[in-house]
């Protein structure tokens, strides 16, 4: 007897539950990086400024159920608004999910694990700047936001070894 499908696999994202669609956020940080849109082009380019309210070494909202109070302009991600949306990372699992793809190795529902979207380099952990001490964001333009890492498209090999007893 086979497994069913997991509910990512077997579910559209308007028929998540409002657990499964929360589980699906990876906790890597990327979208809350601040964005810049070139007016004339709508050219599209990441920073690494992080949102006041991302924990630099968790990668997760400091205070998620009130962040619009704080942050007016967060966006809250629903189904109907991922339609619209294109500045998600290509790693971000709502997209993944949404273009029809399966979550990747890493991913903490996968991998039963938070940890690994940090160890295959997903995350923003490290790599941010906070908002008060940027300056002009435009010296923060940065790529990989953008990008899905090397490391993070091979599952790593895992061996298992014992000693002879």
């Amino acid at each position: 007897m086979t497994d069913p499908a997991p509910f990512w696999r077997a579910k559209t994202l308007d028929a998540m539950t409002r657990a499964e669609w929360e589980s699906l956020c990876d906790g890597c940080g990327r979208c809350c990086l601040h964005k810049l849109r070139d007016e004339e082009t709508d050219r599209l380019a990441y920073t690494n400024v992080a949102c006041r309210l991302l924990d630099g070494e968790t990668c997760r909202c400091k205070d998620y159920a009130n962040r619009r109070k704080w942050v007016p302009d967060c966006v809250k991600l629903t189904p109907k608004r991922l339609e619209k949306i294109d500045w998600l990372p290509p790693t971000c699992a709502y997209r993944l999910v949404a273009e029809g793809q399966d979550l990747p190795w890493w991913h903490p529902l996968v991998s039963g694990r938070a940890e690994t979207v940090h160890e295959a380099g997903i995350s923003v952990r490290g790599r941010t700047v906070a908002e008060r001490d940027a300056g002009d964001f435009e010296d923060h333009v940065v790529s990989w936001p953008g990008k899905w890492p090397a490391k993070a498209r091979t599952p790593p090999v895992v061996t298992n070894r014992r000693r002879p007893g």
